[in-house]
């Protein structure tokens, strides 16, 4: 058999297996739409791409032998370029890309990808349906040579009805999809391709709708009882008209069966109805942030006593509420909203949406304090909010960086008027039954939001939301740039656009709520985004007033593109200079710097500065000290409006002894006493109203640096850094050592350098960390929290940063062992052993 054809046979074989049997949920896969039979499969495996500008790939008969298999989701910007220089285009990395910085130095273009499968025999009535959670941008789906259509946006999901496109049972059948990630139509970085799921849905032609055809809602909570409203779309698209019955089924976070409900409707042929069902729901268990207390709604739709037709979706049982007089409140308990804003990347994965990856930052998210994100600037993906639903974390759901006037020349603002309300649609149809989501954004920092016609879309904007939910709030992020630069504000003159939310987002602009809330008392506020340096007064103001619900840091994650806004930089020493801020005024071109910089934790997961900062803020942590790293002579250094100065925790300082080294402690007592080596070096006193730094200098010298804090003269904590010895070793770490054998499971593996005493050494930032992967998996991906590592993300080499590197692994379908490998020169390796099974993942209750 010719290669081509045996590839072709191969694709189709397994598809048509994959088809066949149903796979048991992963607790990251779909969460929104889990099958109880074989409705809804995955697509996602066995694509053919090509990264090219080619003519006749729509044709079935096109001879794709020589492209490369791929699974989505797929981001091919992330991946190595040909013509590797070392120095204008290294691993991913083009310095002349078109959108330099912005784009982390990573280019689009043109890619196809063509998937082989075949129907099997049991399917030749069903309705046939491909939906697509996201493809980055411009897609054209052909089937079979016919054009299914067009979807500009790269962050909403869409579908085909492929029915009347498809070959008979047996026959292969050939779907093509082109990408254009052309121009510049991003101001961060979007990545490029299918970077999200692909999903087959074979129905009956009476059947639950593909498109939020499921509604839950809990409108009523009283004491030990929930009413749980569920709206059923049905579609029929037969030929008859059908009497069915509609059954649903509720389960509790045990998976108790707590009430079932029948109800019997017709539909007409041709036709879509909606049938709604009150189901009262006694002692619930309530979704909180402390406790995201998940429940099940199965819907089965039955004709002549068979079901022909089934839907299951999670949701939480929860009541939110929020006034200017008592803020927010969840389930009748207050809550500030102590938030960041996050793009859609996966860091070494680039904007590949794999499950465990979404799931894996929230994680991180969580555990260092924060208890909502902000999605900026674009819809998540639906990976992201199942993960937010299972750990309790709030989020604001944004849409749109732009509407009609563009801040990219190619951007969506070429889009908008045609698609705008196919966009919001599918949106909200599709993360509407998400606990997590409790307010939707309509966009930010729109540019035509003072003048008439940013009237006349927001009002459609908000409309069209409420017309599909009316159960959160809407809101718009404002940044009045004209007041920022101390010209007079432009916010006053829109009382009727702002009047159409229900709650607004100010960013940057907390010094305005006190002033704000004279004029308009019933307004309610929320930071839809903050400098990271300014975290006390915007977190004093949440505390302060309850008309202000919370505050989001920019951002809560280094993400790539945006490269260096949160980057301190060395300028040359320029008499009578005044400012040591660069306030955001950064150069475009920031090669070799690909990240943002802006994070609170890093490109990998590690904490930065930011984080540590904020939890002194909050309350969580009592004191954290870092020390600066030493200035060169004539330098001085310029700090970003979104950025700390280049501090770390660290005291290896060899070849600076005896220089003073600027030390910071971070605490909300009310004295600092710091000793180095058992001696008394500095003595400061605060006032944690006004700030919770304490700064000293220091000579250095290797040893013992302590910092204690006192209230009253009590000690009541203390930190300590200690001079490290030389690398000696590699040890690793891995989040988790048992995962599913699922291509949406991942294993994050930290390598550490190591001193003899088994410290990570902090200074060790050189030494190349090489992996290797024996058994069933391979690694997806390397990276380092260095923002200016221009390396690859592929390869099975990086060099650690500040003691750390990572190597991201996934496992292979068959169960089994993993074993990976780090070595470096000079030290010791080190392995370990990662167990890849069939079992559903510990973090599923279900």
């Amino acid at each position: 058999m010719p290669r081509q054809s045996l590839l072709k046979f191969f694709l189709s074989l397994l598809f048509t297996l994959s088809v066949s049997v149903f796979l048991p949920v992963f607790s990251g896969s779909k969460i929104a739409e889990i099958s109880t039979s074989v409705r809804t499969t995955s697509f996602d495996e066995g694509w053919l791409f090509m990264k090219d500008t080619l003519s006749g790939a729509e044709s079935p008969g096109f001879n794709d032998s020589g492209w490369r298999i791929v699974n989505v989701p797929h981001d091919w910007s992330i991946e190595d370029l040909p013509g590797q220089n070392g120095k204008d285009i290294i691993g991913p990395f083009d310095r002349y890309a078109i959108d330099k910085g912005s784009s982390a130095y990573l280019t689009g273009g043109i890619g196809w990808y063509r998937k082989h499968f075949v129907i099997n025999e049991e399917d030749r009535d069903k309705i046939a349906y491909l939906q697509f959670d996201g493809v980055y941008m411009e897609s054209d789906v052909w089937l079979n040579g016919n054009h299914l259509g067009f979807h500009p946006y790269g962050y909403t999901p869409f579908y085909y009805d492929i029915t009347s496109y498809l070959n008979p049972p047996g026959q292969s059948n050939v779907v093509a999809v082109r990408v254009k990630n052309e121009g510049m139509n991003s101001r961060w970085y979007s990545g490029s391709g299918i970077n999200r799921h692909i999903w087959l849905t074979l129905s009956n032609p009476v059947h639950i709708d593909v498109s939020g055809g499921m509604y839950i809602t809990t409108p009523i909570i009283t004491g030990n009882r929930a009413e749980v409203k569920v709206v059923v779309t049905i579609v029929n698209s037969g030929t008859n008209n059908e009497s069915f019955a509609l059954r649903t089924e509720l389960r509790d976070p045990s998976g108790k069966v707590v009430a079932t409900v029948t109800g019997n409707s017709e539909v007409a042929s041709g036709q879509t109805i909606q049938v709604k069902q009150d189901i009262p729901v006694q002692k619930p268990f309530l979704w909180s942030v402390d406790e995201p207390n998940l429940y099940i709604a199965k819907a089965s739709v039955l004709i002549n006593n068979k079901t022909v037709d089934e839907l299951a979706a999670h949701f939480g049982i929860r009541s939110i509420r929020i006034d200017s007089k008592n803020g927010f409140t969840l389930n009748g308990k207050s809550i500030d909203l102590i938030g960041g804003c996050i793009h859609h990347d996966n860091g070494p994965l680039g904007a590949a949406s794999v499950d465990r990856a979404e799931e894996r930052k929230i994680e991180v998210l969580k555990n260092i304090g924060f208890n909502a994100i902000r999605t900026v600037h674009n819809p998540p993906s639906t990976a992201l909010l199942d993960a937010c639903d299972r750990l309790g974390i709030l989020v604001i759901n944004e849409i749109f960086d732009t509407w009609e006037t563009a801040k990219r020349n190619q951007d969506y603002h070429l889009w908008f008027r045609e698609w705008w309300q196919r966009d919001v649609e599918s949106w909200v149809r599709r993360d509407r039954n998400h606990p997590s989501v409790i307010i939707w954004s309509t966009g930010n920092e729109i540019r035509e939001a003072f003048d008439t016609s940013g009237l006349r879309i927001a009002r459609n904007l908000a409309g069209e939301i409420r017309r599909h939910d009316q159960t959160r709030w809407v809101t718009e992020c404002f940044n009045d740039f004209a007041w920022m630069r101390g010209q007079k504000s432009k916010w006053d003159e829109i009382p009727e656009h702002m009047a159409l939310f229900d709650l607004i987002g100010y960013n940057y602009a907390y010094k305005r709520y006190e002033e704000d809330h004279l004029k308009y008392p019933e307004r309610i506020m929320i930071g839809t985004e903050t400098n990271p340096p300014l975290a006390l007064e915007n977190y004093e103001m949440v505390k302060k007033h309850p008309y202000v619900i919370g505050y989001f840091v920019w951002t809560a994650t280094d993400n790539l593109g945006e490269a260096g806004r949160g980057m301190p930089q060395l300028r040359d020493i320029v008499p009578d200079t005044s400012s040591t801020s660069a306030g955001g005024e950064f150069r475009r071109d920031s090669w070799p710097v690909f990240t943002n910089y802006q994070g609170d934790i890093d490109l990998i997961g590690n904490r930065k500065v930011p984080s540590y900062y904020q939890s002194v803020v909050w309350g969580k942590s009592k004191v954290e000290m870092f020390i600066h790293r030493p200035i060169p002579k004539g330098k001085r250094e310029i700090t970003s409006s979104w950025g700390f100065p280049d501090e770390l925790k660290s005291w290896n300082w060899s070849g600076h002894e005896g220089e003073k080294m600027q030390v910071h402690v971070y605490t909300r007592s009310y004295q600092v006493r710091l000793t180095l080596n058992g001696k008394l070096v500095g003595e400061q006193n605060l006032d944690p109203g006004k700030s919770i730094t304490a700064a000293f200098e220091v000579p250095y010298e290797p040893g013992t640096l302590v910092a204690r804090c006192y209230e009253n003269g009590r000690e009541t904590s203390s930190q300590t850094l200690k001079t490290t010895g030389k690398p000696k070793a590699i040890r690793l770490i891995a989040d988790r050592t048992r995962i599913r054998a699922d291509r949406n499971d991942l294993a994050y593996v930290r390598a550490e350098i190591i001193d003899s005493d088994g410290n990570i050494v902090p200074d060790a930032d050189d030494i190349m960390v090489t992996f290797k992967v024996k058994g069933r998996g391979e690694i997806a991906g390397v990276g380092s929290g260095n923002p200016a590592d221009m390396s690859s993300f592929q390869q099975p080499g990086k060099k650690a940063y500040q003691g750390v590197c990572l190597a991201i692994v996934r496992p292979e379908t068959t169960p089994g062992k993993i074993n990976i490998m780090a070595t470096a020169e000079g030290l010791k390796k080190a392995s370990l052993i990662i167990s890849a099974d069939r079992t559903l993942h510990p973090t599923n209750k279900f």
